[in-house]
């Protein structure tokens, strides 16, 4: 039976982590199903020029991801009856990769939107493994009264703060993403080669 991670793309900015962690499922041979909110086609155009068009979603991921497919099922983000919004649906679980302030606060309160915050709310009551990325600085004291809620209702609160200790302070743009991306997997339990481990040992990493 097909049990594919479900990866929620929100409308914050980041979301080159979204690729990242949908490169890497997908490297690991693990099936992915994609939701990508309304606000998140106009971020996805902005930082990388990509659009995704529901109707020709298989050509416009692809150019995205810059890859083959694979095992991966796009749900349109208006569709509330897709199999993602019920908990008898097969999944390992969720990650959403960036998520945006307005993301957090509708999983949070179950407010299901749209089919990225219904399916979060999902994995979440099935007690799914639920990874959730904002990627807002600084906060407001309400985004982070739904942070705390996310985590209580069992969600793990992964914020794009990447770690400088496996490549330095030249550090390229991609090893930063992967760092975070590669976290997300950690999370998710998905064994990966994103980011150079510490050791606890000088020179060792």
């Amino acid at each position: 039976m097909r049990e594919p991670w479900i990866i929620g793309v929100s409308g914050a900015s980041g979301t080159p982590y979204a690729k990242a962690v949908i490169g890497a499922l997908l490297d690991a041979g693990e099936s992915v199903d994609l939701v990508v909110s309304r606000a998140a086609r106009l971020t996805l155009l902005d930082e990388t020029g990509a659009t995704i068009r529901d109707a020709h979603w298989k050509d416009d991921v692809a150019a995205w991801l810059g890859r083959e497919l694979g095992d991966l099922t796009y749900w349109p983000a208006g569709d509330l009856a897709a199999g993602p919004s019920s908990g008898s649906y097969p999944a390992k679980g969720m990650a959403v990769v960036p998520a945006s302030t307005a993301a957090c606060a509708g999983i949070a309160i179950g407010l299901s939107k749209d089919l990225l915050q219904r399916a979060a709310e999902v994995n979440l009551k099935e007690r799914r493994r639920t990874v959730v990325v904002p990627r807002e600085t600084p906060v407001t004291r309400s985004h982070l009264e739904h942070l705390i809620a996310l985590l209580d209702a069992g969600a793990v609160v992964l914020p794009a703060s990447p770690g400088f200790y496996g490549s330095g302070a030249d550090a390229t743009a991609q090893q930063l993403i992967d760092f975070i991306a590669g976290k997300v997997l950690d999370s998710l339990g998905v064994e990966h080669t994103l980011m150079r481990r510490w050791s606890g040992q000088i020179g060792e990493r």
